[in-house]
């Protein structure tokens, strides 16, 4: 067990012990959250979260960490902190139930703001899309990085129009793409017609919990999607366990960058992710990290990243 000293427990127990506070972390244990999503969950002002916030950040117990015009906590990843605020987390007899139902409203009308924005353009998706990307040179990468085949399955996460779908499923003996918007799926569907939709079954679903069976699929895409998720981790963990032996598993997505306008217009939660981010939420998974491709930005837009992890056969 990591130990630590008796100053930095002291301080942390006094910056623990307070009832708003344990409540902010029993919070923080469940997701990360930006400050006014906590005002709301708490019914309390801006200016006196930020001060119970503070101290807690001070003390080392929560992290927190800008995402560009908003601020956003989580619970610290220091070892011997993390450990104390488990140890407190774990000591109290139930979560409270107000802070429980406040939460999910604050989960609900995140989901539906993106589901909105999803089903408002879905049929220019594509177009959209291609204002930020270069959509050649990630595709090509993206090709390169799947590998030739043949896949036995392949398993589209948040497919939207189903781009990855035509670009993959010739190379796949069946694909199914999953998506939680009827819109998008409707895209999907038109787009179907060219690339032998015959084997390729589209399903309304969701990205943390998609149903499917696990280790069932050679080649599992996550293209564009973990930018609007609010919480990755839980997803890329999903993502994980459908990969087979032998299989890969791509993340495709935003190098890290401070294009706000993507949060302000097109609903992105997170600009962008380092190498580190992904790696941290994929550790406790079985996967291998392969070798990153960076896909240089175009004029107005962010580097997009292609990032493989494999399961090892046998």
């Amino acid at each position: 067990m990591v130990k630590a000293g008796a100053e930095h427990v002291i301080e942390a127990l006094k910056a623990a012990g307070e009832p708003t506070r344990l409540r902010i972390l029993s919070l923080l244990a469940k997701e990360e959250l930006a400050v006014m999503e906590l005002c709301r969950v708490l019914g309390q002002s801006q200016p006196r979260v930020s001060r119970h916030l503070k101290l807690m950040t001070d003390a080392g117990l929560i992290e927190r960490f800008p995402e560009g015009s908003r601020v956003f906590y989580r619970l610290g990843h220091d070892p011997a902190h993390r450990a104390l605020t488990d140890t407190i987390l774990s000591l109290l007899s139930q979560p409270d139930e107000r802070d429980a139902k406040q939460l999910e409203r604050v989960r609900h009308e995140r989901e539906e703001a993106a589901l909105a924005y999803f089903e408002r353009v879905a049929p220019q998706w594509d177009q959209m899309r291609s204002l930020y990307l270069g959509d050649v040179a990630v595709e090509a990468a993206i090709l390169r990085a799947a590998g030739d085949g043949p896949f036995q399955r392949l398993v589209d996460l948040g497919t939207g129009s189903g781009r990855m779908l035509a670009l993959l499923a010739r190379r796949s003996k069946s694909a199914v793409g999953l998506d939680l918007s009827q819109n998008m799926l409707n895209v999907a569907r038109l787009n179907s017609a060219g690339f032998e939709a015959a084997k390729v079954e589209l399903r309304h679903g969701d990205i943390f919990d998609t149903g499917l069976p696990g280790r069932s699929a050679d080649l599992v895409v996550v293209h564009q999607v973990m930018h609007y998720l609010s919480d990755p981790a839980i997803a890329l963990r999903e993502a994980a366990r459908l990969v087979t032996s032998g299989g890969r598993l791509l993340l495709i997505d935003f190098d890290r960058h401070e294009v706000e306008s993507l949060r302000e217009l097109h609903q992105h939660r997170w600009l962008g992710f380092t190498d580190q981010m992904i790696q941290g939420w994929m550790e406790g998974t079985d996967l291998v990290g392969g070798e990153i491709i960076a896909v240089p930005a175009q004029a107005r837009g962010p580097t997009v990243k292609i990032w493989p992890f494999d399961r090892q056969a046998g």
